[in-house]
Order: C-alpha cells, then structure tokens, then sequence
C-alpha cells in the first residue's frame, strides 16, 4: 500500500511530530513498508486457528464469589476519630 506526503504529514499531525521535507520522504516509505509488511498478514489462512489468549494452555483457579466484610471491620475503624457500626463518621460539610 503506498502512503502519500499528505497523509505522513497528517499523521505527524496527529502525533504532534514535527516532520522536515527530508523526513517526510523517508517516514513515506518505512510507513508503506509497514503496511505491505501488514497485508502480508492476511493471506495466512488462520480459518482453523483457536483464538488463544497466552502461548501455553492453562486454566485459571477460580474460587466462589461470596459476599463478606473481611472480619476486620473493627481493626479498619480503630484508629477512626468518630465511627458508628463500622462505618466512618464525617462532619456535615454541606447544607
């Protein structure tokens, strides 16, 4: 895929990269190789490739979701300056 002038300076733009002339002659073919590189891609036939999250196959642990307070509520509002049944208590500050 070939890449224009106009669309290397409108990329710099927008990765607010200042681009000199020279600059932009030479980013226009690294960004159309890049491109070629990346439609190479698509003639793999990954039609009978699994989707795979990590390189080796594994399993992760799981465990049941059950709902708790830690059973440390009274050592979180110990050194509270004001607490009510475990829960903190601030100065109204708006009325």
């Amino acid at each position: 895929m070939e890449i224009d002038e106009k669309t290397v300076r409108r990329i710099a733009h927008l990765a607010r990269i200042r681009v000199t002339d020279a600059e932009a002659k030479a980013l226009k073919k690294e960004l159309s190789g890049i491109l070629d590189w990346a439609k190479q891609l698509n003639e793999v036939d990954t039609s009978t490739a699994e989707p795979m999250t990590r390189v080796t196959p594994m399993t992760l642990k799981r465990r049941t979701d059950v709902v708790n307070d830690g059973e440390m509520a009274d050592a979180i509002v110990k050194n509270a300056p004001m607490s009510a049944n475990h829960f903190f208590l601030v100065p109204k500050v708006v009325e």
